[in-house]
This record gives structure tokens, C-alpha cells and sequence, in this order.
């Protein structure tokens, strides 16, 4: 099931970007990022109370709300930079450039969480890295 999830991740993501592109055409980008991001949290709150799982908020971990809270300012510092680069870029170079994401995610994966990474899975990684930056700087 988690692999739907992740296509269907990568699926909205590429949406995301071509309207977000629409979007911003006249608009400052980081009153479009607020925007966005509250749609984002509307919808989340929604998802959370139609589940009945509010009740959960309270038993969140101090530490781990801790890092909840950090994930959230990388993320809302992401969105801005994001933003700000489709509007003055081309998608189609800033888009391959925030990927190099799935670069930094799992060098990090190994080093901080200690993951294990298989030599092929080094190599793919490499080679997506490779490939991220050929699409960006041949575009």
C-alpha cells in the first residue's frame, strides 16, 4: 500500500508544481506559498476530524513534536524557496534541481537514522543524482 502512496505522492507533486507555476504568474510568491499552505492545513484538519484522530494531538511525545515542529519550518522554508524559484525559473530546470532532495534525504537516511543502503541502490542513487543534474543544467 505504501507504494501507492508514494506514486501517487510523486503524481500530485508534479501536479502541484504546474499549477502552483499558473498560480504565481502575477501573484508575490510567498502570499501564494501562504495560500497554499493554508489549503494544506485546512485539508489536514479535515482529513484528522472526519477520522476522529484529534484525540491523538495530546499523545504526541515532546521530543517527537519537537522534531514535528522542525520538519514543519524545513518544509514552510522549502515551499517559499520553491515557490520563489518556479516563479522566476522554468519548472522544467527547478523542478530536476528540487528533486537533488532525494539526494540529501538519503544521504541523511544513512548517516543520522543509520540505514543500510545496498551497493546497487548506491548506484541507482548516483545515477538519479547524475541524471537530476543533466536535466537541469542541459534544459
Amino acid at each position: 500500500m505504501w507504494i501507492a502512496a508514494a506514486i501517487l505522492s510523486a503524481i500530485f507533486a508534479g501536479i502541484t508544481a504546474i499549477l502552483s507555476k499558473c498560480g504565481i504568474r502575477n501573484t508575490n510568491s510567498d502570499v501564494a506559498t501562504a495560500v497554499r499552505t493554508s489549503v494544506v492545513l485546512v485539508l489536514a484538519w479535515l482529513i484528522v476530524f472526519c477520522r476522529k484522530e484529534q484525540k491523538f494531538v495530546r499523545e504526541i511525545p515532546k521530543k517527537e513534536l519537537g522534531f514535528l515542529i522542525l520538519s514543519g519550518i524545513a518544509t514552510g522554508a522549502s515551499w517559499l524557496c520553491y515557490y520563489y524559484a518556479i516563479q522566476q525559473g522554468q519548472v522544467s530546470v527547478v523542478v530536476p534541481i528540487d528533486r537533488l532532495s532525494i539526494l540529501i534525504t538519503v544521504l541523511f537516511s544513512v548517516f543520522v537514522l543509520k540505514e543500510k543502503l545496498s551497493a546497487k541502490s548506491w548506484v541507482g542513487l548516483s545515477l538519479l543524482t547524475a541524471g537530476t543534474v543533466c536535466m537541469a543544467v542541459f534544459t
